[in-house]
């Protein structure tokens, strides 16, 4: 019986059109799954679901996942990584990728390791009557331009020339910037991607290990198929343990002229 399946030309094209059009049939896709974002049950004879390429550089892994809360996208991970998730869940590692082929479908949490010293923390702020699922990052220590050996703190400048906005006024949603997403995968935050080179992304911030969210910032997240990326310099936001500390927080840093933000995608290819 065919599958209520979403298959993007992205996974098409790593998988093959023999593999995806079995997928597409009903064959080697399960009926029943959990969501890869949202980590509730799926039923792809009921409801429209997407399948996730997760790749490395060597090995592949399928996931599915509701329609509604990503779409059908291929995601770069790292190989390391990914074969960890595999042995962790199967005991077993993942088995090399070749053209036109992919491992059983499984749904393993890729875990990745973090490139810069950034601090992220997850909360929900109240913007035009509504809580919104925010990310605010702040950095360990000043950022260097790239080249740079001066002691300036460049951090903001540089996230100016990607895309990112100033913050004057914390009840106002940010602007967008395209190419950006934040990648929630088996319900926990797995990376914020940038735009890279030849149109692939690339993760600007990773976690060492998933990082968990809460239920209603997941349920925000997924309503609104996106979410605010807030940024500050070193010591301005600090660890806040609650949410009406760290609106706070960002109010007194725009009102500082230091904070920029944008809003991205949610899992955005």
């Amino acid at each position: 019986m065919p599958r209520m399946l979403d298959v993007s030309d992205d996974v098409r094209a790593e998988i093959g059109d023999e593999e995806a059009d079995r997928l597409l049939a009903g064959g080697d896709a399960p009926g029943s799954y959990d969501c890869t974002s949202c980590r509730t049950p799926g039923d792809s004879d009921q409801e429209r679901t997407s399948t996730v390429l997760f790749v490395g550089e060597e090995t592949a892994v399928l996931a599915f996942a509701h329609a509604t809360c990503i779409p059908s996208q291929v995601v770069p991970v790292s190989e390391e990584q990914l074969q960890g998730a595999v042995r962790s869940i199967t005991g077993e590692d993942a088995a090399p990728r070749t053209p036109g082929s992919v491992p059983s479908p499984a749904a393993p949490v890729p875990t990745t390791p973090r490139q810069a010293t950034l601090g992220i923390t997850c909360g929900l702020v109240l913007i035009e009557a509504d809580l919104r699922p925010a990310l605010v990052v702040e950095p360990d220590g000043p950022i260097a331009r790239p080249g740079s050996v001066g002691p300036d703190d460049d951090f903001l400048p540089l996230l100016l020339e990607q895309g990112f906005h100033p913050v004057t006024d914390m009840n106002q949603l940010p602007g967008p910037n395209p190419g950006w997403s934040a990648l929630l995968a088996m319900g926990k935050l797995h990376a914020v991607l940038q735009p890279g080179n030849s149109g692939q992304q690339s993760a600007w911030w990773q976690a060492h290990q998933p990082l968990a969210v809460s239920d209603g910032w997941r349920a925000a997240a997924n309503k609104a198929q996106s979410v605010l990326l807030y940024a500050a310099p070193a010591g301005t936001i600090g660890h806040q343990p609650r949410e009406d500390l760290m609106r706070q927080a960002l109010e007194d840093a725009a009102a500082k002229g230091a904070l920029v933000a944008a809003e991205i995608p949610l899992a955005g290819t």
